[in-house]
């Protein structure tokens, strides 16, 4: 069967309190309505429809990489009004799987599941089973346990609101019909829309079997509606994440602790230590110590790296060894070599740094090529910026730097070269040779201090 899938992303979000569509709030750091689509587009054989309407332009310019078709809801009336406005569009010998753009965590395989027992007569539900069902609406079944209807909250009787299982929202129905039950949805109820789930009563009305798939677990059928719905999507999001990265054998001290933004990678015996955020595409090699508070983003770290605590690094690559932080930051373009060391308070950019070379304190190294065995001081900064173009810093091999050192690009400093303590160099500095350029000291005898006037 051709295959169509629908997402509603048409709301406001009111309860969200923003000026941002709801459904590009994100979980993990990645958009809700692009969580659903990902998810929908590893189906097999699958169109994608993409319903929008409140910031519809930016919805669609989130989502501009998936292809799907855009449907526009603008003033909604509700689930049944948003499948109307697609029909035109849906195969007719297919099927139609309906998903909603602010429920991020639906599993393909629960999905799959549900392609599974479809056929071109069979209407199949996502329903679950909840203790405080209040808001949903209520699957009612016959004498026989079989699907009848489903009731809204509000247009429920008491007894039907002692129903358990409720329904998710999310259907697969085959085309055939459901382009004509959209036909007939009136929306004579207490919300005066159109409801989805009054398709139900029309399948088996029709003598269609109606069947039931259950999700794993609760957080995968779950809505935003409000910032405490999507913290707690969030901290569901991550567990599983978590979860998942410690059965390939990751350590991570506190799991309850850990936010995962992107992709990451892990060699074997690697530790994270807690409130670590790994954005990006992030790769550790074997044996990765990452110490507590440390931000990683698009990096790859060799191995037997060790990164000390509040240590940020960003589009850089570290071969095998190397020891960062602790309150590093390396920002694009960084790369060390093997066993290259970059201590405290150290800011690097643009900077290639080689084997064994340690900058250690205090220092920023921008726009830098650096060899190998390099020593820098503390307090040395490679002047990069005369306020309108950046230059390069040559920096050889066993070069030693000495501390509070400025060195003003574009300069070459040669290898195995020495610069003296407090030095500000402009100029070339050969290989072997000592380099010292500050003012000549004089002391004076019998110095009266200043006193404060009255």
């Amino acid at each position: 069967m051709n295959q169509d899938i629908v997402i509603l992303a048409a709301g406001k979000g009111s309860r969200m309190k923003s000026a941002l569509s709801k459904v590009l709030h994100a979980i993990g750091g990645v958009s809700m309505v692009r969580h659903v689509l990902t998810t929908a587009s590893q189906l097999n054989g699958v169109n994608l429809h993409l319903i929008v309407g409140h910031q519809g332009e930016q919805v669609i310019a989130n989502c501009q990489d998936f292809s799907a078709n855009i449907v526009w809801q603008e003033n909604p009336q509700g689930t049944g009004d948003a499948l109307r406005r697609v029909a035109n569009d849906l195969s007719k010998n297919g099927s139609t799987l309906t998903l909603y753009g602010d429920v991020p965590l639906i599993k393909q395989a629960t999905l799959e599941k549900m392609q599974s027992a479809a056929d071109d007569n069979t209407l199949v539900l996502l329903t679950t089973f909840l203790d405080n069902p209040s808001g949903y609406g209520r699957i009612v079944r016959n004498a026989f346990d079989q699907v009848e209807a489903i009731v809204e909250h509000k247009d429920a009787s008491s007894e039907q609101h002692q129903i358990k299982e409720v329904n998710t929202g999310i259907l697969l129905a085959p085309n055939k019909h459901l382009i004509t039950w959209l036909d007939k949805l009136t929306n004579n109820n207490a919300q005066g829309e159109y409801y989805l789930t009054d398709i139900i009563a029309m399948a088996s009305k029709e003598g269609l079997k109606v069947v039931t798939v259950h999700p794993e677990s609760v957080a995968e059928v779950t809505g935003v509606n409000d910032r405490i719905q999507l913290s707690w999507l969030e901290r569901e999001y991550q567990q599983e994440q978590a979860r998942a990265l410690m059965a390939q054998g990751l350590t991570l001290l506190d799991p309850a602790r850990f936010d995962l933004r992107g992709s990451l990678v892990v060699g074997i015996d690697c530790t994270v230590d807690i409130n670590c955020i790994i954005e990006g595409d992030v790769t550790l090699g074997n044996g990765v110590h990452i110490g507590p508070n440390c931000h990683l983003k698009n990096c790859t770290i060799g191995d037997g790296c060790e990164i000390k605590d509040n240590t940020l690094i960003e589009d850089s690559v570290l071969e095998k060894g190397c020891v960062v932080g602790p309150f590093a930051r390396l920002r694009p373009g960084t790369q060390l070599g093997a066993q290259a060391k970059i201590g405290n308070f150290v800011e690097t950019k643009k900077a290639q740094i080689g084997a064994g070379s340690k900058v250690s304190h205090l220092s920023y190294i921008g726009d830098t090529v650096m060899g190998d065995e390099v020593n820098v001081g503390a307090g040395t900064i490679t002047c990069n910026y005369d306020g309108v173009n950046k230059f390069q810093t040559h920096i050889g091999d066993r070069v030693f730097v000495g501390s509070n050192s400025s060195l003003v690009a574009p300069v070459a400093i040669d290898d195995g070269a020495t610069i003296a303590a407090g030095s500000t160099i402009t100029k070339a500095v050969a290989k072997d040779q000592l380099a010292f350029a500050r003012a000549r000291q004089t002391n004076k005898n019998n110095w009266s201090r200043p006193v404060k006037s009255s």
